[in-house]
């Protein structure tokens, strides 16, 4: 008898595999145990010694690794429960004493990081030799050496971030999340999510995808003084701690730092990105005259070229995605089916709960969770896609410790970026509606353009907004420099409304972690010379080749540097030809685009 197939419905996640609830005894146990090995840990300050034994050193290592086990259960489970319902108060609560429950532990450990940074090389060199998969991980550490305080510095800036930063960040979320917006829809005004109204600005109606944006930057822009404030303070706390405390030359640096990408890769990145926004410019000209529309508008960036009101059932977008995944290789299809099973996806669109969509590899031993926003749209499959690409990195990578199996931010993006082209392919494959298949083909250009330059143009502002904040800028200069920075990214080819100035408030990755953005760019424009690395390998029957490479660079996760793991498989991310190669082929299928007979 044949086994039907899994039926896939929109739920909310699953938290047991951390813990069974938030008031369970478990939970509270896991407070104990983590204090009791931390209580453990630092009796064996003393045995840190420089001509400690590489057995006992790798000992400490475990322990260590240990404590990061635990630490990641109760942060997921705070951090999860919060991105539910960003107004449950209970779960408010639960993420400020697991942040500061986390900090004060961190403080109790960190005499070990202290001492691996100032260790002498030779020491250094003879215990990294034995420390095996930990090897990159402690080389990583003591990057770090030039920019680390003092054990009293450190203790008070882990303290401080607690009240500081992070509440910072719990408060803009607090605040966003709570928004309503208020549309009018065929003559009834609905009140909607901001997932539920960013789905009219891809709507076929321009005067509907208009008021949308509108509406979106009304909200925004009322708060846009306290939002604009938390902002400030931010990039304040991350100039005084980064800059001014531990000497980084710039404040993207540190970032570049913690990514392990060299300062002047990202330069170049970000410089050849630059250079290529007339190739954007050129496919925006063209989108206006597909639209019958003299200049595009930005409230038109998104819109599609042909009226299509195609909506996706959950359940078959799901198996649509693991069809595609399957069709490249049976075993990440699989990983993708993990997830599933174990309940752990979030697909539910309700009010309070988190806006946008991510991934959270907590441990190595458990599928990550997977949140969405999903609302049928096809874009929403491509979110479903690019988010279980990311949990499959995490569980290719899990042979590695907690410590190791985290790919650093710009590869983070690769195995998502991936999946989204494979889907896009089983889409076009499958699809016998022209005007459907252009419509995908456009939307790849679209998502090219969220992807790489509009990233890109973020990073660029928050280099500005940093420097210009130093200086006392006000919430409306930057505004002002905001603009500035749209008319820069669009040229004369997109017009740009002045409510647009308010789009910066509402980005939370810039509130969040600054200057992670160009990750975005750099793992576009890595997966499209990847991916065209696969299309010339099936060609050449070499595929299998090929996915060998590819896996291996999953595989790797973050246990070794980003530069060593691409060079392996034939990438130099100093080299401006290889990221010029990127827009090339985006340049390639403008061009394909321009060849298309006008029908509109």
């Amino acid at each position: 008898m044949t086994t039907p197939p899994p039926s896939y419905t929109q739920t909310r996640w699953r938290l047991s595999d951390l813990f069974p609830a938030p008031d369970s005894a478990e939970l509270q146990a896991a407070f104990a145990a983590v204090d009791a090995a931390v209580t453990e840990f630092e009796t064996l300050r003393e045995q840190l010694t420089p001509d400690i034994d590489p057995a006992a050193f790798l000992d400490i290592i475990h322990k260590y690794e240990h404590i990061g086990e635990l630490n990641s259960r109760l942060y997921a489970f705070a951090g999860l429960w919060f991105t539910e319902d960003t107004q449950n108060q209970e779960a408010q609560s639960l993420q400020a004493r697991v942040e500061q429950t986390l900090a004060g532990l961190s403080n109790r450990t960190l005499f070990f990081d202290l001492w691996w940074k100032a260790l002498d090389d030779a020491d250094a060199e003879r215990l990294l030799s034995g420390a095996g998969d930990y090897r990159y991980w402690l080389e990583k550490m003591r990057y770090f050496k030039p920019h680390t305080l003092t054990e009293a510095e450190e203790k008070i800036i882990n303290i401080k971030n607690v009240t500081g930063a992070r509440a910072f960040e719990t408060l803009y979320d607090a605040i966003t999340n709570r928004y309503v917006f208020r549309l009018e829809i065929d003559g009834e005004t609905q009140e909607l999510t901001r997932g539920q109204l960013m789905v009219h600005v891809r709507s076929a109606d321009p005067e509907l995808r208009a008021a949308a944006y509108r509406e979106l930057y009304r909200v925004y822009g009322e708060d846009a003084p306290i939002l604009g404030q938390i902002y400030q303070t931010l990039v304040r706390d991350w100039r005084n701690e980064q800059v001014e405390l531990r000497h980084f030359a710039t404040p993207i640096a540190a970032r570049n730092l913690a990514n392990d990408i060299p300062d002047d890769v990202v330069d170049t990145l970000l410089d050849v990105a630059q250079e290529n926004a007339a190739i954007f410019q050129r496919f925006f000209r063209l989108k206006a005259r597909w639209l019958g529309m003299e200049r595009l508008r930005r409230y038109d960036i998104y819109a599609p070229v042909v009226e299509s009101d195609k909506t996706y059932d959950y359940d078959y977008a799901a198996r649509m995605v693991l069809e595609a995944f399957q069709e490249f290789e049976p075993r990440i299809a699989a990983l993708a089916q993990q997830v599933f099973d174990d309940d752990h996806i979030d697909s539910e669109v309700r009010p309070g709960k988190r806006g946008g969509a991510f991934c959270w590899s907590v441990t190595p031993d458990l599928s990550p969770w997977v949140m969405l926003n999903y609302q049928g749209k096809a874009n929403d499959v491509s979110t479903m896609a690019h988010e279980l690409g990311h949990a499959i990195h995490g569980l290719l990578a899990s042979e590695h410790s907690v410590l190791s199996f985290h790919a650093s931010l710009p590869l983070a993006e690769t195995a998502s970026t991936f999946g989204e082209m494979l889907l896009v392919d089983k889409l076009l494959a499958g699809e016998q509606d022209e005007a459907v298949r252009r419509d995908i083909l456009f939307s790849q250009m679209d998502d090219n353009y969220a992807t790489i330059m509009r990233q890109v143009y973020f990073a660029l502002f928050e280099r500005q907004a940093h420097a210009m904040i130093q200086e006392g800028a006000s919430v409306d200069a930057l505004s002002d420099a905001y603009l500035e920075n749209l008319s820069r990214q669009f040229g004369d080819a997109v017009e740009v409304s002045d409510e647009f100035r308010w789009e910066w408030v509402s980005i939370p990755h810039i509130h969040h972690v600054p200057f992670y953005v160009y990750a975005y760019a750099f793992g576009q424009l890595l997966v499209l010379a990847l991916y065209r690395q696969y299309k010339t390998a099936i060609a050449a029957q070499e595929g299998e080749a090929f996915k060998t490479r590819y896996l291996d660079i999953l595989t790797a996760g973050g246990s070794e540097a980003p530069a060593r793991i691409l060079s392996q498989a034939g990438v130099d991310i100093h080299s401006r030809d290889f990221w010029q190669g990127g827009f090339d082929i985006i340049a390639e299928l403008v061009a394909e685009l321009e060849a298309m007979p006008v029908t509109n």
